[in-house]
C-alpha cells in the first residue's frame, strides 16, 4: 500500500498551520519574540516530520504489507518532542532577577504537539487542545492578574564598611514586610567599602520604593539599587 500525497495529507498540513498559527497569534499580540510565524512553522514542521515518518513505514516497514518490520514511525514523533526543547529554551530570557518566556516556550511545545496530532489525523483532539490552550492564554491571564503573588527582586546597597551595617539593612527589610532569601557580600578593603546584594521576596510593589528611601537614609550608605 503506497502513501501518496492526497487531499487528506494537505488537510493535515493546513490544520497544523492553522492551529499553531492561532496560538502564535496570541503571543504575537503580546509582543513576544516567538509569535505567529514561529508557532505556525513549528506546528507545520512537526506535522511534516510525522507524515514523513509514516511514509517511511509504508515504504520500508510492514504496514499493511506483511513484509519485514524494521521501521518505527513513533521514533520521529519522539524526536520532535526532544528537539522542540532547544527552540523553547531559546524563547526563555533571564531579565535580571526575573525569567521571561516560559509561557512562550510552553506554547511552542504545544504547537509541536498539535503538528504531530494533525500529522496522524487526530483532528478532533487537535481542535480541543487548541481551544483549551487559547482559553488558558486569554482567560486565565485575567484570573492571574487578580491574584496576590509574591515578587522577587535583587537589592544592591553600596556602603562604607561599618560594623553592624548588614544587620541594619536586614532589620529595615523585615520592617518593610519583606523576606531575605539570599545575601551576597563583597568588601573593598583598600577603600573600606562594602557591597551588599540581597535577593528578597515581597507581595506588593509599592513597598520597594519605601525600602529604598529607608536604606538611603542609613549612615554610610552611598547608593541603593533595586533590579
Amino acid at each position: 500500500m503506497h502513501f501518496d500525497f492526497s487531499l487528506e495529507l494537505l488537510l493535515r498540513l493546513v490544520l497544523a498551520c492553522l492551529f499553531g498559527g492561532v496560538i502564535g497569534l496570541e503571543r504575537e499580540v503580546h509582543g513576544r519574540p516567538a509569535g505567529f510565524r514561529t508557532h505556525l512553522l513549528v506546528s507545520l514542521g512537526a506535522c511534516l516530520f510525522v507524515l514523513t515518518s509514516i511514509q517511511f513505514y509504508y515504504q520500508y516497514g510492514s504496514l499493511g504489507s506483511g513484509g519485514p518490520s524494521g521501521v518505527d514511525p513513533g521514533r520521529v514523533a519522539a524526536q520532535v518532542v526532544t528537539g522542540i526543547g532547544f527552540l523553547g529554551a531559546g524563547a526563555i530570557i533571564r531579565d535580571r532577577a526575573s525569567i521571561r518566556g516560559l509561557t512562550t516556550a510552553a506554547c511552542l511545545w504545544v504547537a509541536a504537539a498539535l503538528g504531530v496530532a494533525c500529522g496522524v489525523g487526530l483532528y478532533a483532539m487537535a481542535t480541543v487542545v487548541t481551544l483549551i490552550a487559547l482559553m488558558s492564554l486569554l482567560l486565565l491571564k485575567k484570573v492571574e492578574s487578580r491574584l496576590q503573588r509574591d515578587t522577587y527582586v535583587s537589592l544592591k546597597v553600596w556602603s562604607n564598611d561599618l560594623k553592624g551595617q548588614q544587620k541594619k539593612f536586614e532589620e529595615l527589610i523585615a520592617a518593610n514586610q519583606m523576606q531575605v532569601v539570599t545575601v551576597n557580600l563583597e568588601k573593598d578593603v583598600d577603600k573600606q567599602q562594602a557591597t551588599y546584594e540581597f535577593y528578597i521576596k515581597f507581595s506588593t510593589r509599592e513597598l520597594a520604593s519605601s525600602l529604598v528611601d529607608d536604606l538611603a537614609a542609613v549612615a554610610g550608605v552611598r547608593k541603593v539599587r533595586v533590579e
